[in-house]
């Protein structure tokens, strides 16, 4: 691969191509006003540039946004479509060393799913709109899940 995305010094690409075992529904889309170049690493980032950002849901799927709340904890599953898929090693920036794919939040992974527990500013059901705090991703990102953020289920045991 060439450009933006070559592989960097200790970095592995994967030596086969990728076979696909699943099919994704995007439920709508993210609109951040990011783009490649300027897009936050985390969503800590994101959260220090406060920048809102919007959800952008399906007709079809706008029944099941029923019980959320302004105030609410979100954790959303997003595809991050225009990262590489083959790296399986990789020299991020911030490290000294190489290190595995799993070992990291990169995009650049077999399947490029991102993650993030946002908090709802403001809802437009009947649009299927729904204002967040924040969010790493590139505009027009597609959206594939939206889970409640349960703090007494989402903590590691003792």
């Amino acid at each position: 691969m060439t450009g933006r995305f070559a592989p960097r010094p200790g970095e592995v690409q994967l030596d086969a191509p990728i076979s696909m075992q699943a099919e994704i529904t995007f439920i709508g889309h993210i609109e951040s006003g990011w783009s490649l170049e300027d897009c936050p690493k985390n969503i800590a980032q994101a959260r220090e540039a406060g920048k809102p950002a919007h959800l952008h849901i399906a007709p079809l799927f706008r029944a099941g946004l029923e019980g959320i709340s302004q105030g609410d904890a979100l954790v959303l599953l997003y595809w991050m479509d225009r990262a590489p898929r083959d790296l399986i090693r990789q020299m991020p920036r911030h490290r000294d060393s190489a290190t595995g794919t799993f070992n990291l939040r990169s995009p650049a992974r077999p399947n490029p799913i991102g993650m993030g527990v946002v908090r709802v500013l403001a809802l437009d059901m009947p649009a299927g709109r729904i204002t967040i705090d924040a969010i790493d991703a590139i505009d027009g990102t597609p959206l594939v899940d939206i889970k409640p953020h349960m703090p007494r289920a989402d903590h590691l045991p003792a």
